[in-house]
């Protein structure tokens, strides 16, 4: 499922137009960006949580040419599944 066919999804099931659910969902994605950006953990109960963790350095290697190659270290995003999400996607429920 993309995007527009998610927006279509949630302005069916909540009779609001595609245009105002197109804003409410850039809206939703924007602050839980911004939050964890900002180092913070955004928990949806039921759906899961994002979060930011750290990377550390490490050295890797080329695939094509074998050589090594250092890897800088970064933050990443986290994303720990609900246990409500974690039951529907396991028992094959219908949402």
């Amino acid at each position: 499922m993309n995007k527009s066919k998610l927006i279509d999804a949630i302005a069916t099931q909540t009779d609001a137009s595609k245009a105002q659910t197109g804003e409410i969902l850039d809206a939703t994605i924007e602050a839980i960006t911004k939050a964890v950006a900002d180092g913070e953990t955004v928990q949806l109960i039921g759906f899961g949580s994002f979060s930011s963790g750290n990377r550390a350095a490490r050295t890797g290697r080329n695939p094509t040419t074998g050589a090594e190659i250092k890897i800088p270290a970064a933050r990443t995003v986290k994303f720990a599944a609900g246990k409500a999400f974690k039951d529907a996607v396991n028992g094959a429920k219908k949402m």
